[in-house]
C-alpha cells in the first residue's frame, strides 16, 4: 500500500494534537513522583474512624498543608468530630467550586494484611502469585504506572486529597492560580456515615455555599477512562435479632424440640427475595422507571459484566436489572453480616440463644427510606414474627411464638445531578477536550457518600470526579493505589483547575 506524504503529515498532526491536548501529562508525572514521599508521611498517620485520637493528627496535617497554600482554614464544630473548611478567593467575581473529601479510614485487621503495618506504605508490583514488595527506587524507572502503593486510605480517600494538593502546589509554585475560587470540605467521619455532616450543613450553610460541589472519592470505571459520577445511593442500616432459648442449650438433649433462632432468622431473610435476587417486599421498587433517556445514559457506560465476574469469581448474578448499571438504579437489600453460636474450631453442639443479621439498604433518589424500613417490618410480621425494638422481657418471650428485635438507622439519602446540567456539560466538555475522548458518565454509582445535605438543603449540584483504580480493595485488607491513577489524577486536577467555569 502506497502511503502518501499527505497521509503521513496528517497522522503526525493527529499525534501532535493528542499530545498537545494532554499538556499537563509530563508535569503531573514529575510533580507526582516528587510528592510520593510526602504522601507516604501522610499515610503513616493512623486514621481509624472509630478512634478520635487517630483523627486529631490527620486534622492537624491537613490544616498545615492548606494554610501553607494560603487557604483560610476554619474548624466547623459539630456534636461529632469537626469538619475542616478551607477557603481561598483567587479571582474576584469568579464562581466558587467546593471539593469534598474524607480523610478518615476503615479499621484494620493486621492479620489480614500482607505487610507488617498497614499504615506504613509499601510499593508492590503484580506477580504470578499476586503482589510482591519492591524497592521505592523502582519509581525512578521509565515505566512506573503499574506499581502500586499499599496502605490504608491510599485510595479511600487520602490519595485524591494529595493529588489535589499536589496540583495546587504546582500552580502556586509557578505563579498561577486556579480559574475559580475554591472551598474544601474535609470530613473525618465518613466511614462512620458522617454523623456531624447534616447538622454542619444546617448550622454553617452560609460558609458552605458554593456554585458546584466536586466529590473526590471512589474509583474510576473499570476501563480506566476518565469518569464522572452524577449520583450516589444513600444508605440505611438494620439489625435483626431472633431469639431462641434464654441460654444456649445442648443440641442432643433439645434438638427436635427447642426451635433454633438461626433457622428462624434464615427463613425470614430468605423470604425477602426471590430466586433471582429481587426483593419481594411490596413497594420496595416503587416510583422507579427507566425511560428512554435514562437507558441511553446507562447504555453509554462500557459493559462491566465480564470484568466484574472475573474479578469477583462469581458465575451468576442477581436479575434486579438487565445490566450492572441498571441494577444499581434500584434500592438494594443486603445481608452484610450474620452471627449465631460458634463456628470453626470453636463450634459447639448447641442450639444458640440468638441469631443476628446486619442489613444495609442502599437508597436511590426515588426511595423513601422509612417506607422501605416499614416494608421490612411489615414483611416480618407477615411471616408471623412479633417485631420489637428492644430485647424481649420474660413475659414477651412467653407470650409470642417468634420474636425479632429490629433496630435501624437512616444514615443519609441518595442524590443525583442531571447529566445535562450546565455543571455536567462543563466537566464533560473539559475532560473530552483534554483527553480527546468522552469520559464515562455514571448516572448513579452503587456506593454511597454523605453529601446529600449539600444537594438537598443548599441546592448545590454535585458531581463525582473519581480517580483511583477500581481494584483498590477499599475498606478491605491490602488497600492500594495504582501509581498510574495517582499521576493521572494530578493531571486531571491540573486540567480542571486551569479551566474557567
Amino acid at each position: 500500500m502506497k502511503i502518501t506524504a499527505f497521509a503521513i503529515l496528517l497522522n503526525l498532526l493527529l499525534v501532535f494534537q493528542l499530545k498537545a491536548q494532554r499538556s499537563f501529562e509530563a508535569t503531573a508525572r514529575t510533580i507526582g513522583l516528587e510528592s510520593i514521599s510526602e504522601f507516604r508521611n501522610f499515610l503513616a498517620l493512623a486514621n481509624d474512624a472509630a478512634l478520635p485520637e487517630d483523627i486529631v493528627h490527620n486534622i492537624s496535617w491537613a490544616q498545615t498543608q492548606l494554610q501553607n497554600l494560603g487557604f483560610e482554614v476554619e474548624t466547623l464544630e459539630t456534636t461529632a468530630l469537626p469538619l475542616l473548611l478551607a477557603k481561598q478567593n483567587y479571582k474576584k467575581g469568579r464562581p466558587t467550586l467546593a471539593f469534598y473529601m474524607h480523610l478518615d479510614g476503615q479499621g484494620i485487621d493486621r492479620t489480614k494484611w500482607n505487610q507488617q503495618n498497614p499504615y506504613v506504605a509499601v510499593l508492590k508490583e503484580k506477580s504470578a502469585k499476586g503482589f510482591k514488595e519492591v524497592s521505592w527506587d523502582r519509581l525512578e524507572e521509565k515505566e512506573v504506572e503499574n506499581y502500586r502503593i499499599f496502605a490504608r486510605s491510599s485510595s479511600d480517600d487520602k490519595g485524591p486529597f494529595v493529588m489535589l494538593l499536589t496540583a495546587l502546589k504546582h500552580l502556586n509554585k509557578i505563579g498561577k492560580s486556579p480559574e475559580f475560587n475554591i472551598k474544601m470540605i474535609l470530613d473525618f467521619e465518613e466511614e462512620k456515615s458522617s454523623p456531624g455532616l447534616p447538622e454542619a450543613v444546617e448550622k454553617y450553610k452560609d460558609q458552605l455555599i458554593a456554585d458546584m460541589l466536586l466529590i473526590l472519592d471512589g474509583p474510576v470505571h473499570s476501563s480506566g477512562k476518565p469518569t464522572l459520577v452524577f449520583g450516589n445511593r444513600g444508605i440505611a442500616t438494620l439489625t435483626l435479632t431472633s431469639f431462641g432459648p434464654l441460654m444456649p442449650q445442648h443440641s442432643g438433649h433439645y434438638g427436635n424440640y427447642i426451635p433454633n433462632p438461626a433457622l428462624d432468622l434464615s427463613r425470614a431473610l430468605a423470604s425477602m427475595k426471590d430466586e433471582q435476587g429481587r426483593v419481594v417486599i411490596p413497594g420496595f421498587y416503587k416510583g422507579i422507571t427507566l425511560g428512554a433517556a435514562t437507558k441511553k445514559i446507562l447504555e453509554g457506560v462500557p459493559s462491566e459484566e465480564k470484568s466484574i465476574k472475573e474479578r469477583t469469581q462469581t458465575k451468576r448474578n442477581d436479575r434486579v436489572g438487565i445490566t450492572y448499571q441498571e441494577s444499581i438504579q434500584y434500592p438494594s437489600l443486603n445481608i452484610r453480616g450474620m452471627q449465631s453460636g460458634w463456628v470453626g474450631k470453636q463450634a459447639r453442639t448447641i442450639i444458640p440463644a440468638t441469631a443476628t443479621a446486619e442489613l444495609d439498604i442502599r437508597l436511590v433518589l426515588e426511595s423513601d427510606p422509612y417506607q422501605l424500613i416499614d416494608g421490612v417490618k411489615s414483611h416480618l410480621e407477615g411471616q408471623t414474627f412479633t417485631v420489637l425494638d428492644h430485647i424481649p422481657s420474660k413475659e414477651e418471650r412467653m407470650d409470642y411464638d417468634k420474636i425479632i428485635q429490629m433496630n435501624y438507622k437512616v444514615a443519609y439519602p441518595a442524590f443525583r445531578t442531571n447529566t445535562e446540567s450546565k455543571e455536567g456539560k462543563w466537566l464533560n466538555s473539559l475532560l473530552t477536550e483534554y483527553y480527546n475522548e468522552k469520559p464515562v458518565v455514571i448516572r448513579t454509582s452503587g456506593g454511597s457518600v454523605p453529601i446529600s445535605p449539600f444537594v438537598n438543603q443548599l441546592g448545590i449540584p454535585a458531581i463525582g470526579v473519581p480517580t483511583v483504580n477500581l481494584d483498590n480493595n477499599q475498606h478491605s485488607p491490602n488497600e492500594n493505589l495504582r501509581i498510574g491513577n495517582y499521576l493521572m489524577g494530578i493531571e486531571t486536577f491540573l486540567a480542571i483547575l486551569s479551566t474557567q467555569f
